[in-house]
């Protein structure tokens, strides 16, 4: 019997909010050209937000940093981190995205996908409603 059969299925809509804004800051640093590794928001149990950015190490150790900081913070109850990356296409091809990993103490943690495109070009910047990309091993 793991710890994994024990979870709630869903996202709180606490934790929606907080994948949200912070998926909605990465389209609006992505819209402006500017540059970022991994974004983290974590909420902790009084319900304030930590905010963090992992840069300068490449994009695989910054996700890991970003993903052992969560683990490290005890009062941590949900948490949400966006990165740049690309989604394969059906035709094998890969199109840009932004790509959003979240959970909450107690449930199944997820991931999901916006494409993007024109990134830098302000108002000409395009991006999809996000999708899902799939359960992830739980952080919290």
């Amino acid at each position: 019997m793991g710890r994994a059969e024990n979870l709630r299925e869903g996202v709180s809509p606490q934790t929606d909010e907080l994948a949200s804004t912070l998926m909605g800051d990465a389209l609006d640093l992505l819209a402006a050209g500017e540059p970022f590794e991994v974004l983290l928001a974590v909420q902790d149990s009084s319900g304030e937000v930590l905010s963090f950015e992992f840069v300068d190490d490449g994009p695989e150790a910054c996700l890991e940093g970003a993903r052992a900081k969560v683990r490290e913070l005890e009062d941590a109850v949900r948490y949400a981190l966006v990165y740049e990356g690309a989604i394969e296409d059906d035709d094998g091809s890969y199109a840009d995205a932004a790509i959003l990993e979240f959970g909450e103490r107690g449930y199944h943690s997820y991931s999901a996908f916006s494409l993007v495109d024109g990134k830098g070009s302000g108002d000409g910047f395009t991006w999809t409603d996000p999708a899902p990309a799939g359960e992830l091993p739980p952080l919290l």
